[in-house]
């Protein structure tokens, strides 16, 4: 699958076979994360790969909205150094990649906030995360049970010229 029809199929994927993900797959998911624009070449990010159910279950118990992980194959924590000036935006641009490239490998995924969140300590104690590190996101993945198909807003409404 080429990246614009990456780009332009991709949607948030809730629900999920019971299915593993080859490591191999995992590890180009988290290559393409690395391979994000950064700010100043900082490179600010570390990634966790989960597939552990347990630990899956107790990721997802403890998210507002991310129920959904406890059924994943797989979740990918985003993590970004504290004292990197612009870790969230490098942080958000390596999730983007890793949801682009999961679709391209089809599988489905969904990006879960972390960053700002009342779980995202305990979610670094799960993963025994280095304190200089901040949660960004997490990625749940999985193959698909489930082609969701909503629209999105036209490019009419979101395009303007010049000026707003």
């Amino acid at each position: 699958m080429d990246a614009l029809q990456a780009i332009k199929e991709r949607r948030s994927v809730r629900k999920y076979l019971d299915r593993e993900i080859p490591k191999k797959i995992l590890e180009d998911l988290v290559d393409c994360g690395r391979l994000a624009a950064t700010a100043r070449n900082a490179q600010p990010w570390e990634f966790v790969v989960v597939t552990d159910k347990q630990k899956l279950k107790q990721i997802s118990d403890i998210t507002s909205h991310g129920k959904f992980i406890a059924n994943s194959a797989a979740c990918i924590a985003v993590f970004g150094k504290k004292d990197a000036t612009y870790f969230l935006e490098d942080g958000s641009a390596a999730t983007q990649n890793i949801l682009v490239a999961s679709k391209a490998h089809n599988l489905g995924s969904c990006w879960v906030a972390g960053y700002g969140k009342d779980y995202a300590e305990d979610i670094k104690k799960i993963l025994s995360v280095p304190e200089e590190y901040t949660l960004v996101s997490l990625i749940s993945l999985g193959y698909p049970a489930e082609y969701p198909s909503k629209s999105k807003r036209s490019l009419e409404e979101v395009l303007h010229w010049e000026q707003f």
